[in-house]
């Protein structure tokens, strides 16, 4: 791999990082001052509705400047959003500006991948991106828990974080300082990533024009044979994996009879296990052979139903690496022949805010059928059988739908 790929990893690492410890310092503020539970998958909601709103835009965005460029940008609109916290802004408002930034962040970041590696690599690109970005997610979620919720991290951080000017004199304003410093690092690392040199005469367009070219390339994405099945799986995936992150958090409660930074903790083995099947899938499965990963999809449902039986953390453990590992294996060479198929059919900033589109829809429309879950009052156990029972039946439709496809 080149070096600006590594400078891409590190610069995604940190950013990552941030908002994972970030969504769990909201949590914990929703518990603290007593908001409604619904407001905790509302907060995902808010986050992946930016994406969905400027989807037709933020492929533009990206293809207009140099993307390391673009990374920077919008990475500091992330710490803005986070900084807001000091102000005793709604974590809702604040989380949603970090979505924002973010919104704009990933087509930068996977579009700049398909310019600066062959498409050859793809599949093992993936693997350190998606690797990198769980095992950010993992320590991203155990920070957050740590600055939130244990008692001895606040204490310590109030020793050595600075004090002056107000800055860290509370434990939200210590932990936010914490945030805001990865924040930092990973603009650092934005400025090493190279200019790839490469422009899109299109990209500068009007808003009508732009709207129209993202409902074009979204239908483009959506008739080609292995773009429907891998966007599917894409979004199957991370709609499914949002609601489990934040599920986790409360099944890890009421069977475990865990606190916040424990299940956080228990968020990161999960996330373990993902970061080892995309190394195994970075390894082992070409890009012409990616569509044979389909029945680990089925495989990883029936576990995400198994987990209902679990009620010891010395069970829950390795059930949830292995469900983690399964679900690396099975995301990674879709994600790449995703983006393969993208980078064939348009630019790469538009195809990856297409599939950001359709990834944070299916995010948005779980995660709002978790909160009315929770305001049904369903069991924990019986929303989890419901996700594994949901992901179990699309893989096997969706592996119809591409058996069919090769068979035409």
């Amino acid at each position: 791999m080149k070096p600006a790929f590594f400078a891409i990893v590190g610069a995604q690492f940190f950013s990552s990082l941030a908002d994972s410890a970030l969504f769990i310092l909201c949590v914990s503020l929703i518990t603290t001052l007593s908001f409604p539970g619904w407001m905790t998958p509302m907060l995902k909601m808010g986050f992946v509705l930016s994406y969905i709103l400027l989807a037709p835009f933020a492929g533009a965005f990206a293809d207009m400047f140099p993307k390391g460029r673009v990374m920077l940008v919008t990475n500091t609109i992330k710490m803005l959003g986070c900084s807001l916290i000091l102000a005793k802004a709604n974590p809702l408002l604040a989380y949603g500006i970090v979505g924002f930034g973010a919104s704009a962040y990933s087509p930068a970041k996977y579009g700049i991948l398909a310019e600066v590696l062959p498409a050859r690599r793809l599949v093992a690109a993936n693997g350190w991106i998606e690797g990198t970005t769980v095992v950010s997610m993992i320590l991203g979620t155990i920070l957050g828990g740590l600055i939130s919720a244990n008692e001895h991290t606040i204490a310590w951080l109030l020793r050595v974080a600075p004090a002056h000017d107000g800055i860290a004199e509370t434990p939200v304003r210590a932990a936010v300082f914490v945030i805001v410093l990865t924040y930092f690092v990973a603009g650092v690392l934005n400025l090493c990533v190279v200019n790839a040199g490469k422009r899109y005469e299109n990209a500068r367009r009007s808003i009508p024009a732009l709207l129209l070219e993202f409902y074009r390339c979204n239908s483009t994405l959506w008739r080609d044979r292995e773009g429907r099945v891998s966007l599917g799986v894409t979004s199957l995936f991370w709609g499914a994996g949002m609601v489990l992150q934040i599920l986790l958090l409360a099944w890890a409660k009421s069977a475990l009879g865990l606190g916040l930074d424990k299940a956080a903790a228990l968020q990161g083995v999960f996330a373990l296990g993902v970061v080892v099947g995309a190394a195994i899938a970075g390894k082992t499965v070409p890009l012409v052979r990616s569509m044979s990963v389909m029945p680990v999809g089925i495989v990883l449902g029936i576990g995400l139903c198994a987990m209902v039986f679990v009620h010891t953390v010395q069970v829950a453990l390795p059930l949830l690496l292995v469900i983690g590992v399964l679900a690396g294996l099975f995301v990674v060479p879709m994600n790449a022949i995703l983006q393969h198929r993208g980078h064939s059919l348009m630019s790469a900033g538009q195809s990856i805010a297409v599939q950001n589109f359709n990834e944070n829809l299916a995010i948005l429309a779980m995660t709002a059928s978790y909160a009315m879950a929770l305001q049904v009052k369903l069991e924990m156990n019986t929303v989890l059988l419901l996700l594994g029972i949901l992901v179990a039946t699309t893989t096997i439709y969706l592996r119809a739908v591409a058996n069919t496809d090769r068979a035409a």
